[in-house]
């Protein structure tokens, strides 16, 4: 297992925070014993609470031609009909899959193709699972193109902990199935919207894998 590059940054300030705590305590209470060793281990707790949110394991990754992959690790919280009103503004098939903070928070792409749309939206910070996080919180929209025509759109979406999502594509781009797309930092949640029809191949409060888990099968 490896660490993300975007926990880089964290995982260094959680050090020096840890380092500056720990020799405070040392200093000022360095005869209260109790202290130093419940200090010492509420720091090794939060180093290891930190890097296993960063880590990224090596997998196996599913793939096929007709096949969405989950784009993220988590569990299944939504697969209904809803109206998509940002990109299609029509009635999609919508599957929300929840990170929490233990979660793996790589996203990746479910289907490879061409991206035909992408924008970043400012917003709020609502918790993950509230049905109005999906348009009210800050999120971005990707809509990748498969090479049939069939378009599928993913949104990340951010939630009460996360406060910095994280792409890597832009319109236009040419993305593989599985690949990383993105990261969200702490709990959120991705959202991915597909035809009227497109047989599911999860079911409400399954526990998925991103890159492994077929969510579904398109027509």
């Amino acid at each position: 297992m490896t660490i993300h590059k975007e926990g880089y940054t964290t995982i260094a300030l959680s050090i020096l925070f840890i380092f500056i705590i720990n020799a405070f305590v040392d200093y000022k209470y360095y005869d209260v014993t109790w202290l130093r060793w419940f200090v010492y281990i509420c720091s090794a707790a939060l180093f290891i609470i930190v890097l296993q949110f960063f880590r990224n394991p090596s997998r196996t990754f599913s793939s096929g031609d007709n096949l969405v992959i989950c784009p993220a690790d988590g569990k299944v919280v939504v697969i209904e009909e809803t109206n998509e009103g940002e990109y299609f503004k029509d009635k999609r098939l919508q599957v929300s899959i929840f990170m929490s903070p233990v979660n793996v928070h790589i996203n990746r792409n479910p289907i490879s193709g061409v991206v035909k749309f992408f924008k970043y939206h400012p917003g709020k910070y609502l918790a993950a699972w509230n049905p109005k996080s999906s348009t009210e919180n800050e999120r971005t929209t990707t809509v990748v193109e498969h090479k049939s025509g069939t378009p599928v759109l993913f949104r990340q979406i951010a939630g009460a902990l996360a406060r910095r999502i994280v792409w890597y594509v832009k319109e236009g781009d040419q993305v593989v199935q599985a690949e990383q797309f993105g990261f969200i930092k702490f709990g959120s949640r991705v959202d991915v919207f597909l035809p009227i029809g497109t047989k599911i191949n999860v079911q409400l409060n399954d526990v998925v894998k991103g890159g492994i888990t077929t969510l579904a099968t398109l027509s």
